[in-house]
């Protein structure tokens, strides 16, 4: 379906029918599958022939999503995992070994840093944190032994817009493994491969389901490091996505377009209006010419995204809080939770929630302050979100 346009190919990609010719893509809820004699047993788990043994690593319904998605990103194979942070996981996991460097971005998801600076320095890889925006910072933390280069951009919170292919290219230069966090834009609003990257992870958690129902991950890549190398390790370590799961995200994606467009303008609605409060400090949002990479982010990008984060002032840290924590309080339409993605807008405070977990050091470097709110904009009004957020606002 190569000649197909990314519209097309969210809806149809991947698509295999039964016998039954059903329309919609058939859901397999099934553990294992039956082979009509041993041979063709031994031969299906030597991977000789192709075809399904076990839904701990093949399944029907979660290879129409793997297919889908990696047309969608423009990538060779994908990988599917439960969760967004299994997918990271599988990664370092499989590329990396002991005695091994990694370089990351600074700005990025509280569990990710958490796992990179705690969980893997255990097991001897260690990870230096650059500023994402730095190209010299990068260039600078290159070991002989770094064989890794992770990024999410837009980060989160800040949506600091990292350039893809200048990094791209000194992760090439280096020999390393180009990792990219594709969740907060999908490949409705970047395609980070187009830009250099060797491989795209996701929480399809957020935007790919789009509703705020499933869990479920994905790494997407050449098929040569996703079928060679993820899929060994997932067969094994089973960090496998359900068949129901894929099932939903199949859904998801067949709307991705739709709800990450409309989302996008009705964030930059948002945070036009945001930055017109005289009580908010700074607003963070990449459709806005005050964003310090807004010229990156119009030629990386196909809109802003949905993800607005903003600063409440306050004289002190505890002061920034509480005024942060009544705006959250006083919401009646946002939902107060620390997923984003949803068609309903969700907001959270980053400090105590998502990146709660990470000494204050950490958090001071990220850039996330006690005042720091992230708005992940849904399809609801604009001027209903607006006035919502209003409610908690102190003159």
């Amino acid at each position: 379906m190569d000649s197909f346009d990314f519209d097309t190919l969210a809806v149809r990609a991947g698509t295999q029918r039964s016998e039954f010719g059903e329309h919609s893509e058939a859901l397999y809820l099934t553990s294992s599958f039956v082979f009509k004699s041993a041979a063709e047993a031994a031969e299906r788990f030597a991977h000789s022939e192709e075809g399904f043994t076990y839904s701990r690593f093949t399944n029907p319904t979660v290879s129409m999503f793997q297919d889908r998605l990696a047309a969608l990103e423009g990538g060779e194979a994908c990988m599917a995992t439960a969760s967004g942070m299994s997918a990271i996981v599988s990664v370092v996991m499989t590329a990396l070994s002991a005695g091994d460097h990694l370089v990351s971005s600074q700005s990025i998801f509280g569990s990710t840093l958490n796992v990179f600076s705690t969980i893997f320095s255990r097991f001897g890889v260690e990870t230096t944190f650059v500023d994402p925006t730095d190209l010299d910072a990068w260039r600078a933390a290159i070991r002989p032994n770094t064989k890794m280069f992770f990024l999410e951009t837009p980060s989160n919170p800040l949506t600091d817009i990292a350039d893809i292919e200048a990094i791209g290219k000194i992760a090439k230069e280096a020999g390393a493994l180009f990792v990219v966090d594709n969740c907060f834009c999908t490949p409705v609003l970047q395609r980070p491969i187009e830009y250099g990257a060797d491989v795209v992870v996701h929480s399809a958690t957020k935007y790919l389901d789009g509703q705020g129902r499933v869990l479920g991950g994905a790494i997407v890549g050449k098929k040569d490091f996703i079928m060679g190398k993820i899929f060994t390790f997932v067969r094994s370590a089973g960090p496998t996505l359900s068949a129901f799961n894929a099932w939903v995200l199949l859904k998801g994606l067949e709307t991705l377009s739709l709800r990450v467009e409309k989302q996008s303008a009705n964030a930059l609605e948002t945070a036009r209006w945001l930055e017109q409060q005289p009580q908010v400090g700074r607003v963070f949002y990449p459709g806005l010419p005050s964003h310090p990479q807004y010229e990156l982010a119009k030629r990386q990008q196909k809109s802003g995204g949905a993800i607005v984060a903003f600063e409440l002032k306050g004289a002190t840290p505890a002061e920034q809080r509480e005024n942060a924590w009544r705006v959250i309080d006083n919401t009646r339409v946002c939902s107060i939770t620390g997923n984003l993605g949803d068609t309903r807008t969700t907001i959270t405070h980053p400090a105590s929630t998502t990146h709660g977990r990470i000494t204050p050091e950490a958090r001071a470097a990220a850039g996330i302050t006690e005042g720091l709110i992230r708005l992940a904009v849904g399809l609801e009004s604009p001027a209903d979100i607006q006035a919502d957020l209003a409610r908690g606002f102190v003159n």
